[in-house]
């Protein structure tokens, strides 16, 4: 009961910050991101959401038949957080590696670093739902993975309507229409396009690579934490 407690205050700290305005850096780097959205031709648009609707989907399929069985009778909330922590830490070095490697390649490899390291936050999330005690392979929980990787990797105004969706999941879910991916695969794109841009430049892009993907895995692994804390504890 007293774990249970302390994760209502970290939960409480956590929502703060999530909904917090962004930095002025954070605000401008999306304006000009907006700006260069707006003049991209809209077939582009359409090319890029297909590819990524494509590649999201395919991803969740593969993770769906991937994830291990977990062996949760028995166990507390905080046994089951210790396991989260673990896999969450293991995924991050499992995107260093691949991000290490995809850097080192330059801007080829920045290429194949996107699907790679897209399958790797899919299958991340799988195994936390998994270890939460939810079943990934039902429709409903794969939609809910989907608004728990929009929270991670999205601007102010959409983080608060997605955040809203989450914290009122039971009722809200039935509502919900078909995911709007050009709306997913920009604000993701914008999130990540100025921390992976580094990784392009012949020298440091295995280092950039490396830690950017590092990173970019602990954030989702803790913004998913915090979105099972939420159901669990209601």
């Amino acid at each position: 009961m007293i774990y249970e407690q302390q994760l209502q205050e970290d939960l409480f700290q956590w929502k703060k910050k999530l909904l917090r305005k962004s930095s002025m850096f954070e605000r401008v780097s999306k304006k000009t991101q907006t700006k260069i959205n707006d003049r991209i031709p809209e077939k582009v648009h359409t090319v890029i959401t297909e590819s990524i609707k494509k590649m999201v989907q395919a991803t969740l399929a593969g993770s769906n038949l991937t994830t291990s069985e977990k062996k949760l009778e028995g166990k507390t909330l905080e046994d089951k957080e210790k396991l989260v922590k673990q896999t969450i830490a293991a995924f991050q070095k499992t995107a260093a590696v691949e991000g290490a490697g995809t850097g080192a390649g330059g801007i080829f490899g920045s290429v194949a670093d996107f699907p790679l390291l897209l399958g790797i936050k899919m299958k991340c999330l799988f195994e936390i739902a998994s270890l939460y005690g939810f079943d990934p392979k039902q429709y409903e929980e794969r939609v809910f993975l989907l608004y728990v990787f929009q929270l991670a990797y999205s601007s102010d105004e959409h983080r608060r309507t997605t955040f809203e969706i989450i914290e009122n999941w039971e009722t809200k879910k039935k509502d919900l229409k078909e995911m709007d991916w050009k709306v997913f695969q920009q604000e993701y794109r914008d999130h990540i396009d100025l921390v992976k841009l580094l990784q392009i430049m012949p020298g440091i892009g295995a280092v950039v690579g490396g830690v950017a993907n590092y990173h970019l895995v602990r954030h989702l692994g803790e913004t998913a934490m915090n979105c099972y804390r939420i159901r669990t504890l209601k």
